[in-house]
Protein backbone atom coordinates (compact mmCIF):
# COMPACT_ATOMS: atom_id res chain seq x y z
CA UNK A 1 0.00 0.00 0.00
CA UNK A 2 1.48 3.64 -1.03
CA UNK A 3 2.36 5.78 1.70
CA UNK A 4 0.47 8.98 1.70
CA UNK A 5 3.15 11.96 1.55
CA UNK A 6 3.01 15.00 3.65
CA UNK A 7 4.59 18.13 2.27
CA UNK A 8 6.19 20.70 4.34
CA UNK A 9 6.63 24.25 3.39
CA UNK A 10 9.56 26.82 4.87
CA UNK A 11 8.94 29.70 4.24
CA UNK A 12 12.78 31.31 4.84
CA UNK A 13 14.23 34.97 5.04
CA UNK A 14 17.76 34.81 6.54
CA UNK A 15 17.54 31.54 8.86
CA UNK A 16 21.03 29.99 8.25
CA UNK A 17 21.61 29.94 11.89
CA UNK A 18 17.61 27.86 12.42
CA UNK A 19 17.45 26.13 9.45
CA UNK A 20 19.75 23.56 10.88
CA UNK A 21 18.23 23.14 14.30
CA UNK A 22 14.66 22.86 12.64
CA UNK A 23 15.95 20.23 10.50
CA UNK A 24 16.89 18.28 13.17
CA UNK A 25 13.77 18.50 14.84
CA UNK A 26 11.68 17.52 11.71
CA UNK A 27 14.06 14.60 11.29
CA UNK A 28 13.37 13.16 14.43
CA UNK A 29 9.33 13.72 13.90
CA UNK A 30 9.45 12.70 10.33
CA UNK A 31 11.23 9.35 11.48
CA UNK A 32 8.70 8.61 13.89
CA UNK A 33 5.55 9.70 11.94
CA UNK A 34 7.23 6.77 9.44
CA UNK A 35 6.86 4.36 11.75
CA UNK A 36 3.80 4.55 13.81
CA UNK A 37 1.52 6.31 10.88
CA UNK A 38 3.46 5.25 7.39
CA UNK A 39 3.66 8.29 6.18
CA UNK A 40 6.48 10.17 4.15
CA UNK A 41 7.91 13.57 3.62
CA UNK A 42 8.76 16.05 1.73
CA UNK A 43 10.37 19.18 2.88
CA UNK A 44 9.99 22.06 0.55
CA UNK A 45 12.23 25.17 1.78
CA UNK A 46 11.38 28.55 0.00
CA UNK A 47 14.41 30.54 0.08
CA UNK A 48 12.98 34.13 0.02
CA UNK A 49 15.89 36.15 -1.35
CA UNK A 50 18.16 35.63 1.84
CA UNK A 51 20.86 38.11 2.03
CA UNK A 52 22.72 35.58 4.41
CA UNK A 53 24.01 31.86 4.02
CA UNK A 54 21.03 30.37 4.47
CA UNK A 55 20.59 28.89 0.27
CA UNK A 56 24.13 27.01 0.85
CA UNK A 57 22.41 25.78 4.13
CA UNK A 58 19.21 24.81 2.24
CA UNK A 59 21.88 23.24 -0.70
CA UNK A 60 23.24 21.19 1.93
CA UNK A 61 20.25 19.77 3.46
CA UNK A 62 19.45 19.19 0.14
CA UNK A 63 22.62 17.17 -1.44
CA UNK A 64 22.21 14.98 2.06
CA UNK A 65 18.90 14.06 2.44
CA UNK A 66 16.64 13.67 -1.40
CA UNK A 67 13.28 14.65 0.80
CA UNK A 68 14.54 18.41 0.65
CA UNK A 69 13.45 20.37 -1.91
CA UNK A 70 14.08 23.97 -2.60
CA UNK A 71 12.89 27.21 -4.36
CA UNK A 72 14.89 30.19 -4.35
CA UNK A 73 13.27 33.66 -5.48
CA UNK A 74 15.10 36.12 -7.90
CA UNK A 75 14.75 38.55 -4.54
CA UNK A 76 12.55 39.35 -1.65
CA UNK A 77 8.63 38.84 -2.39
CA UNK A 78 7.76 38.69 0.89
CA UNK A 79 6.22 35.68 3.21
CA UNK A 80 3.14 35.08 1.27
CA UNK A 81 4.51 34.55 -2.23
CA UNK A 82 6.82 32.47 -0.32
CA UNK A 83 3.81 30.42 0.74
CA UNK A 84 2.26 30.45 -2.16
CA UNK A 85 4.95 29.16 -4.21
CA UNK A 86 5.49 26.18 -1.56
CA UNK A 87 1.77 25.39 -2.10
CA UNK A 88 2.42 25.43 -6.18
CA UNK A 89 4.83 23.24 -5.90
CA UNK A 90 3.67 20.16 -3.22
CA UNK A 91 2.71 16.99 -4.27
CA UNK A 92 1.64 15.29 -0.86
CA UNK A 93 -1.75 14.42 -0.25
CA UNK A 94 -1.46 17.03 2.88
CA UNK A 95 0.47 19.90 3.12
CA UNK A 96 2.02 22.29 5.96
CA UNK A 97 3.36 25.30 6.11
CA UNK A 98 5.75 25.90 9.11
CA UNK A 99 8.29 28.41 9.86
CA UNK A 100 12.08 27.35 10.44
CA UNK A 101 12.43 28.93 13.79
CA UNK A 102 10.70 26.22 15.90
CA UNK A 103 8.13 28.75 16.56
CA UNK A 104 5.40 26.42 15.00
CA UNK A 105 6.04 22.74 17.19
CA UNK A 106 6.81 20.17 14.65
CA UNK A 107 5.55 18.16 17.70
CA UNK A 108 1.90 18.80 17.12
CA UNK A 109 1.94 17.03 13.27
CA UNK A 110 1.11 13.26 14.85
CA UNK A 111 -1.59 14.48 16.35
CA UNK A 112 -2.76 17.06 13.40
CA UNK A 113 -2.39 14.38 11.06
CA UNK A 114 -4.71 11.98 13.08
CA UNK A 115 -7.22 14.36 13.32
CA UNK A 116 -7.70 15.04 9.69
CA UNK A 117 -7.71 11.31 8.99
CA UNK A 118 -9.36 10.15 11.66
CA UNK A 119 -12.26 12.45 12.54
CA UNK A 120 -13.39 14.51 9.05
CA UNK A 121 -11.50 17.99 9.12
CA UNK A 122 -10.57 19.50 5.98
CA UNK A 123 -6.96 21.41 7.82
CA UNK A 124 -6.07 21.65 11.25
CA UNK A 125 -5.26 25.13 12.52
CA UNK A 126 -2.86 26.05 15.56
CA UNK A 127 -3.49 28.78 17.59
CA UNK A 128 -1.05 30.58 20.65
CA UNK A 129 -3.28 30.84 24.18
CA UNK A 130 -0.38 33.27 25.39
CA UNK A 131 1.93 35.32 23.86
CA UNK A 132 4.20 35.10 26.32
CA UNK A 133 7.37 36.75 24.97
CA UNK A 134 6.65 39.06 22.93
CA UNK A 135 6.31 42.72 23.66
CA UNK A 136 3.19 43.97 25.44
CA UNK A 137 2.16 46.53 22.71
CA UNK A 138 2.61 44.44 20.01
CA UNK A 139 0.34 41.83 21.87
CA UNK A 140 -2.39 44.65 22.37
CA UNK A 141 -2.49 45.28 19.07
CA UNK A 142 -2.75 42.18 17.52
CA UNK A 143 -5.48 40.92 19.62
CA UNK A 144 -7.46 44.59 18.54
CA UNK A 145 -6.53 43.34 15.38
CA UNK A 146 -8.42 39.80 15.24
CA UNK A 147 -11.02 41.67 17.22
CA UNK A 148 -11.64 43.90 14.11
CA UNK A 149 -11.49 41.95 11.86
CA UNK A 150 -13.96 39.04 13.05
CA UNK A 151 -16.41 42.23 13.02
CA UNK A 152 -15.85 43.75 9.92
CA UNK A 153 -15.10 40.69 7.96
CA UNK A 154 -16.67 37.63 6.75
CA UNK A 155 -13.47 35.55 6.80
CA UNK A 156 -13.26 33.67 9.89
CA UNK A 157 -10.07 34.58 11.70
CA UNK A 158 -9.58 33.11 14.90
CA UNK A 159 -7.63 35.18 17.79
CA UNK A 160 -3.70 33.82 18.17
CA UNK A 161 -3.87 31.70 14.91
CA UNK A 162 -0.68 31.00 13.18
CA UNK A 163 0.41 30.26 9.64
CA UNK A 164 1.00 26.75 11.12
CA UNK A 165 -1.41 24.39 9.83
CA UNK A 166 -1.81 20.78 8.30
CA UNK A 167 -4.52 20.37 5.30
CA UNK A 168 -6.04 17.96 2.71
CA UNK A 169 -5.50 18.41 -0.96
CA UNK A 170 -9.13 19.83 -1.15
CA UNK A 171 -8.36 22.56 0.71
CA UNK A 172 -4.68 23.29 -0.40
CA UNK A 173 -6.76 23.43 -3.98
CA UNK A 174 -9.26 25.94 -3.11
CA UNK A 175 -6.34 28.05 -1.72
CA UNK A 176 -4.25 27.99 -4.76
CA UNK A 177 -7.60 28.80 -7.05
CA UNK A 178 -7.39 32.31 -5.02
CA UNK A 179 -4.72 33.68 -7.66
CA UNK A 180 -4.94 37.42 -6.34
CA UNK A 181 -1.47 39.23 -6.06
CA UNK A 182 -2.16 41.15 -2.90
CA UNK A 183 -2.20 38.06 -0.50
CA UNK A 184 -3.36 37.91 3.21
CA UNK A 185 -3.58 34.22 3.72
CA UNK A 186 -4.87 34.21 7.86
CA UNK A 187 -7.90 36.12 5.48
CA UNK A 188 -7.20 33.40 2.63
CA UNK A 189 -7.49 30.32 5.25
CA UNK A 190 -11.01 31.30 6.58
CA UNK A 191 -12.52 32.88 3.37
CA UNK A 192 -12.05 29.32 2.05
CA UNK A 193 -14.03 28.18 4.40
CA UNK A 194 -14.26 23.61 5.26
CA UNK A 195 -14.38 21.96 8.52
CA UNK A 196 -11.05 23.59 10.38
CA UNK A 197 -10.21 22.11 14.04
CA UNK A 198 -7.88 24.23 16.04
CA UNK A 199 -4.95 22.54 18.09
CA UNK A 200 -3.94 25.06 21.03
CA UNK A 201 -0.43 25.85 22.12
CA UNK A 202 1.86 28.18 24.72
CA UNK A 203 3.70 30.50 22.50
CA UNK A 204 7.22 29.39 21.49
CA UNK A 205 10.29 32.07 21.70
CA UNK A 206 12.35 31.56 17.97
CA UNK A 207 15.11 28.96 18.52
CA UNK A 208 17.89 31.04 16.73
CA UNK A 209 18.27 34.63 14.55
CA UNK A 210 15.59 37.38 15.29
CA UNK A 211 12.10 38.10 13.95
CA UNK A 212 11.66 39.89 10.83
CA UNK A 213 8.57 41.57 11.51
CA UNK A 214 9.14 44.76 12.94
CA UNK A 215 5.82 46.74 14.28
CA UNK A 216 5.59 49.24 11.42
CA UNK A 217 5.59 46.03 8.94
CA UNK A 218 3.19 44.23 10.89
CA UNK A 219 1.02 47.29 11.09
CA UNK A 220 1.01 47.67 7.37
CA UNK A 221 0.04 43.81 6.96
CA UNK A 222 -2.66 44.37 9.00
CA UNK A 223 -3.67 47.35 7.07
CA UNK A 224 -3.36 44.63 4.05
CA UNK A 225 -5.67 42.30 5.68
CA UNK A 226 -8.52 44.81 6.05
CA UNK A 227 -8.41 46.35 2.88
CA UNK A 228 -8.15 42.72 1.65
CA UNK A 229 -11.21 41.54 3.16
CA UNK A 230 -13.51 44.07 4.28
CA UNK A 231 -15.38 47.38 2.70
CA UNK A 232 -16.21 48.92 5.88
CA UNK A 233 -13.55 51.95 5.67
CA UNK A 234 -15.03 53.20 2.52
CA UNK A 235 -18.25 53.19 4.71
CA UNK A 236 -16.33 54.82 7.77
CA UNK A 237 -14.85 57.68 5.28
CA UNK A 238 -19.07 57.59 3.52
CA UNK A 239 -20.17 58.10 6.87
CA UNK A 240 -18.13 60.34 8.17
CA UNK A 241 -18.54 62.99 4.99
CA UNK A 242 -22.13 62.55 5.86
CA UNK A 243 -21.65 63.47 9.47
CA UNK A 244 -19.13 66.78 8.47
CA UNK A 245 -22.08 68.02 6.11
CA UNK A 246 -24.70 67.45 8.90
CA UNK A 247 -22.62 69.31 12.02
CA UNK A 248 -21.43 72.04 8.45
CA UNK A 249 -25.48 72.95 8.18
CA UNK A 250 -26.46 72.43 11.82
CA UNK A 251 -23.02 74.94 12.21
CA UNK A 252 -24.72 77.34 9.66
CA UNK A 253 -27.85 76.98 11.11
CA UNK A 254 -26.87 78.51 14.39
CA UNK A 255 -25.17 81.44 12.96
CA UNK A 256 -28.18 82.46 11.01
CA UNK A 257 -30.25 82.33 13.95
CA UNK A 258 -28.37 84.07 16.17
CA UNK A 259 -27.32 86.77 13.88
CA UNK A 260 -31.23 87.13 13.15
CA UNK A 261 -32.25 86.99 17.00
CA UNK A 262 -29.86 88.61 18.78
CA UNK A 263 -27.77 91.30 15.89
CA UNK A 264 -24.20 89.56 16.81
CA UNK A 265 -21.75 89.96 14.30
CA UNK A 266 -20.53 86.76 12.32
CA UNK A 267 -17.09 86.56 14.72
CA UNK A 268 -14.38 83.78 15.63
CA UNK A 269 -11.82 83.15 13.04
CA UNK A 270 -10.50 80.44 15.83
CA UNK A 271 -13.35 78.47 15.39
CA UNK A 272 -13.59 78.77 11.51
CA UNK A 273 -10.15 77.50 11.37
CA UNK A 274 -10.90 74.52 13.25
CA UNK A 275 -13.83 73.99 11.50
CA UNK A 276 -11.87 74.03 8.11
CA UNK A 277 -9.05 71.59 9.55
CA UNK A 278 -11.87 68.96 10.56
CA UNK A 279 -13.09 68.99 6.87
CA UNK A 280 -9.94 68.89 5.49
CA UNK A 281 -8.95 66.25 7.85
CA UNK A 282 -12.32 63.73 6.93
CA UNK A 283 -11.25 64.88 3.18
CA UNK A 284 -7.67 63.22 3.21
CA UNK A 285 -8.68 60.56 5.49
CA UNK A 286 -11.74 59.79 2.79
CA UNK A 287 -8.92 60.23 -0.29
CA UNK A 288 -6.39 58.18 1.23
CA UNK A 289 -8.91 55.07 2.31
CA UNK A 290 -9.55 55.42 -1.36
CA UNK A 291 -6.21 55.34 -2.63
CA UNK A 292 -5.44 52.43 -0.48
CA UNK A 293 -8.23 50.04 -2.41
CA UNK A 294 -7.40 52.01 -5.76
CA UNK A 295 -3.66 50.86 -5.30
CA UNK A 296 -4.88 47.29 -4.85
CA UNK A 297 -6.59 47.00 -8.11
CA UNK A 298 -3.49 48.65 -10.00
CA UNK A 299 -1.66 46.14 -8.55
CA UNK A 300 -4.27 43.41 -9.94
CA UNK A 301 -4.51 44.78 -13.10
CA UNK A 302 -0.76 44.82 -13.70
CA UNK A 303 -0.90 41.02 -13.20
CA UNK A 304 2.69 40.79 -12.62
CA UNK A 305 3.80 37.47 -11.38
CA UNK A 306 3.51 36.80 -7.16
CA UNK A 307 7.29 35.29 -7.54
CA UNK A 308 10.01 34.80 -9.95
CA UNK A 309 12.31 31.79 -8.86
CA UNK A 310 16.19 32.24 -9.29
CA UNK A 311 16.70 28.50 -8.85
CA UNK A 312 15.35 25.16 -7.53
CA UNK A 313 16.19 21.44 -7.52
CA UNK A 314 12.42 20.79 -8.04
CA UNK A 315 11.57 19.46 -11.69
CA UNK A 316 8.73 21.76 -12.39
CA UNK A 317 8.18 24.67 -15.11
CA UNK A 318 9.26 27.63 -12.23
CA UNK A 319 10.50 30.35 -14.33
CA UNK A 320 7.19 32.79 -13.05
CA UNK A 321 4.01 31.80 -11.44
Amino acid sequence: MEKNKISIIVPCFNEKEALPLFYNKMSEVMQLMDQTAGVSFELIIVDDGSQDDTLSVVKNLADNDDRVKYISFSRNFGKEAAMYAGLQHATGEYVAIMDADLQDPPDMLPEMYRVLTEEGYDAVGTRRVTRKGEPPIRSFFARKFYRLMSRISKANMVDGARDYRLMNRKYVDALLSLKEYNRFSKGLFGWVGFKVKWLEFENVNRVAGETKWSFWQLFLYSLDGIVAFSNAPLYMASIAGVFSFVVAIIAMLFIIIRRLVFGDPVAGWASTVVIILFIGGIQLLSIGILGLYLSKLYLEAKDRPIYLIGESNIEKDSEKH
